[in-house]
């Protein structure tokens, strides 16, 4: 080895210690601790394959620039490679005994981004923000970085090395084997069990270990499993559907083991959610915590037919998951276009992969809600749900309304320990403080998530009294002010529900566009009307092959089009801040026999651009109920009441609110045919005459959480 070290660091991941980086003038080397035993190898060179998150191949060069930019009296940085760094976080610690100050600087504009730690214009370290966060820190150093967190007495030590017991197979009550991966901690006294964290996935179980295994390190058991149909395990892969007693069925097993003590936690985001309230709603009385993370709803509420209409931005996913293992590079693709034609919508996966899938064919056999669907209903299960929950999700977390479920459900069931976190982020969360250009600040990303996973679980599993109970129920991100904020509830409890009012002279099609919003009662007024085209549907302005759904983006353009009403208010005279869920009132009556109604809340600054914020749609035949569909009458009136995604922030002096009203969202659901017939195998279309009424007798409105002024 070079004997000119020039650098020495360590690598931390959720807090750690993994391996050491040492820099020469000529090449880098590293050693890494052994997650089975906790010894550490001998230094070796660096391969190009090395899996730490922050050394990329021009590591060297990077450094040595970055050490010669003055950090110590500018707020901004930019270096050549073009990243854009903002002083963000003080943090003050020792160093050999001696009290030194250093600066987190705040990477902009990028996914995953990799904060610098900067003392004495020297760069001391990195922070790589994934889930879970990194961090490479200058030997020594460690008490000037994020890992100080990990020093609370009450945290569960990583004092464990890993122990693999292999692959085990869980068979199910119908004869069916998931394959599941057992890890426990090395080093325990004989005879001594421990309480599991359980994670089933559909999308490879050795895939999602690495970034679980620190839980075995601290002294639980991890049990990862492939749910059915997926990788290693038998069965028909049918989202959803087997989930709550495939899950019950993992849990009694994990209570029969020599190691278990009994209690599971789990853990996971997205389906990896959906698994977690579906085996809760299984009533089993081993599962003792949940972490849901951006969780999938139930289905009519969330995913695949939100409020009774069928999401097409789910097909990106949907290709992903055509074959037994997941396959990423199905959802990019350059035909959406083309593929989002395709009709009748049962022949999709036939056209735009070249053969047929199970469970598309399974959804498209069921229309509407029937006992399939009911299967993956956790929601009408609450009552037998009673499970310390942590829910995480963002204001443009596609599958949202899933967490907003879990929460009003809990909340109904007077469950005592249900905790809430709601940051400015979309499904893929905490991971970015910038949305399609739109800023939310350095605290957009949170530092400490780990930890209060970590600590959910030691208080709940493990019963260490660390009060993660008797913290606020509800932390939220207030947009506009970039800040987080608290509250024991949600909506908070000080929230007043006002309505705005529709108003027009029959000119809110942006044709002419007149439309105005705003709190005071409509008397005798004339109502607008639009046409809706179901081959030429209002956008929705969202990437398909992102595979985010739901995103804050500008619809300045969108509300210039003949099918779309917009309702604006006049400048604010003073900031109007919301927090909460967002309801419309809509009376509408339409030529059709079925069609969609969709409502969109947006911020207007002075320059005219129109950031979404909120919205939620409504599926005419299922607006009273989805168990008992009815078509329209056409032209009669009829009153909808649509439940919209959930925000808080705060609209700025001299910005107007906007609410706009339209029937179509491409790229999000497929286009009402307006037909009244099955949507599935539908291929004829209407154009539907719609008509919004807003007077006396139909007071078309949204209500809106205004948080009152005291409180903020």
């Amino acid at each position: 080895m070079d004997k000119h070290i020039y650098k020495e660091f360590s690598y931390y991941k959720n807090g750690i210690h993994l391996a050491d980086i040492r820099i020469t003038s000529q090449e880098i080397y590293h050693r890494k601790k052994s997650i089975e035993t906790n010894e550490w190898s001998s230094y070796e060179s660096l391969p190009s394959d090395h899996g730490y998150d922050m050394v990329t191949s021009d590591f060297r060069f990077r450094l040595a620039e970055l050490n010669q930019m003055n950090w110590t009296n500018e707020e901004e940085v930019k270096v050549s490679w073009g990243d854009r760094y903002q002083r963000y976080l003080r943090m003050d610690g020792k160093v050999e005994g001696e009290e030194q100050v250093a600066w987190i600087w705040a990477l902009q504009e990028v996914k995953f981004p990799t904060d610098l730690i900067i003392s004495d214009n020297e760069v001391i370290g990195w922070i790589y923000n994934g889930n879970p966060n990194s961090v490479l820190v200058k030997k020594g150093y460690e008490d000037l970085t994020i890992l100080k967190q990990w020093n609370d007495p009450h945290l569960s030590k990583p004092l464990y090395g890993i122990k693999y017991l292999g692959r085990q197979d869980v068979i199910t009550r119908d004869g069916i084997k998931l394959a599941t991966d057992v890890y426990l901690p090395s080093g325990l006294p004989d005879g001594e069990k421990v309480p599991t964290i359980l994670v089933r996935t559909p999308y490879g179980r050795q895939a999602d270990a690495p970034k679980r295994l620190s839980f075995v390190q601290r002294g639980y058991a991890l049990v990862i499993q492939d749910t059915r149909g997926r990788e290693d395990s038998e069965g028909e892969w049918i989202p959803l559907i087997y989930e709550m007693e495939d899950g019950d069925d993992t849990l009694n097993w994990i209570a029969t083991q020599p190691w278990s003590n009994g209690k599971v936690g789990m853990i996971g985001g997205s389906y990896l959610g959906f698994v977690q309230w579906a085996a809760a709603a299984s009533g089993n009385p081993h599962l003792k915590a949940i972490v849901s993370q951006v969780t999938a709803g139930t289905p009519f509420v969330d995913f695949p037919r939100p409020e009774g209409a069928i999401s097409s931005g789910m097909l990106a996913w949907s290709f992903m998951m055509a074959e037994r293992k997941k396959n990423d590079d199905a959802m990019k693709r350059d035909d959406w276009d083309e593929v989002l034609k395709t009709r009748p919508l049962k022949d999709i996966p036939l056209k735009a992969l070249g053969k047929e899938l199970k469970f598309w064919n399974e959804w498209m056999n069921h229309s509407d809600y029937d006992a399939f669907w009911e299967k993956a209903n956790w929601a009408k299960r609450g009552n037998q749900i009673n499970v310390p929950s942590l829910l995480i999700s963002g204001w443009y977390d596609d599958d949202g309304m899933g967490t907003s479920e879990a929460w009003e459900m809990n909340r109904e069931n007077n469950r005592e320990h249900t905790r809430m976190i709601l940051g400015p982020w979309y499904h893929s969360f905490n991971t970015t403080r910038q949305i399609h250009q739109i800023p939310f600040g350095n605290q957009a990303i949170r530092y400490d998530l780990n930890q209060l996973e970590l600590r959910w679980f030691d208080h709940f599993l493990k019963d260490i009294p660390n009060d993660v109970e008797k913290e606020a129920r509800v932390e939220y991100y207030m947009v506009g002010e970039n800040e987080w904020k608290t509250s024991e509830d949600w909506p908070p409890p000080d929230v007043v529900y006002t309505p705005f009012y529709l108003h027009s002279k029959g000119n809110a099609n942006t044709s002419q566009g007149d439309g105005s919003v705003d709190s005071i009662f409509p008397q005798q007024e004339k109502s607008d009307t639009y046409r809706f085209d179901p081959e030429d549907p209002t956008p929705f302005l969202i990437d398909m092959s992102e595979n985010e759904c739901r995103v804050p983006e500008n619809y300045r353009d969108v509300e210039l089009r003949q099918d779309v009403l917009v309702y604006t208010s006049e400048p604010l005279q003073e900031d109007i801040t919301i927090a909460g869920d967002i309801y419309a009132v809509l009376y509408a009556a339409s030529s059709a026999k079925d069609t969609d109604w969709l409502v969109r809340l947006t911020d207007v600054d002075e320059e005219g651009n129109s950031i979404c914020l909120s919205d939620g749609l409504v599926r005419a035949r299922y607006r009273n109920s989805v168990e008992k569909p009815e078509l329209l009458k056409p032209g009669k009136v009829e009153k909808y009441e649509i439940r919209m995604t959930k925000i808080a922030n705060v609209f700025k002096k001299g910005h107007r609110i906007r609410i706009s009203v339209t029937s179509g969202a491409k790229n999000s659901i497929f286009p009402n045919h307006n037909t009244g017939n099955n949507p599935m195998t539908d291929t004829e279309m209407v154009v539907a005459t719609q008509t919004i009424y807003h007077d006396e007798k139909y007071p078309s409105h949204v209500r809106l959480p205004i948080l009152n002024k005291t409180h903020h």
